[in-house]
């Protein structure tokens, strides 16, 4: 998994790409502390996330953090899981 960082303005889009997994999470909630309010998570790359990884994604969405280009098997997925 990889983060790379496009700052613009207002805005953070944290672009991340490869395989992510729950030990990548910490990181990850690391990245959106540092850069709020304004955060954008791009997931154009991403290859492979597991069901932990689609529940954060989903939470913060719900939270008002942009999911852009998410692959449509993470979008559904998203929408299968329960809320919590």
């Amino acid at each position: 998994m990889k983060i790379e960082i496009l700052l613009d303005g207002n805005t953070a889009t944290l672009r991340i790409s490869g395989q992510i997994d729950e030990d990548h999470l910490t990181a990850i909630q690391a990245e959106l502390r540092r850069y709020r309010p304004r955060v954008v998570l791009d997931l154009a790359e991403a290859t492979l996330v597991d069901r932990a990884v689609v529940r954060f994604l989903a939470a913060r969405e719900g939270e008002g953090v942009e999911l852009q280009n998410c692959p449509r098997y993470i979008r559904e997925w998203i929408g299968r899981e329960p809320t919590e």
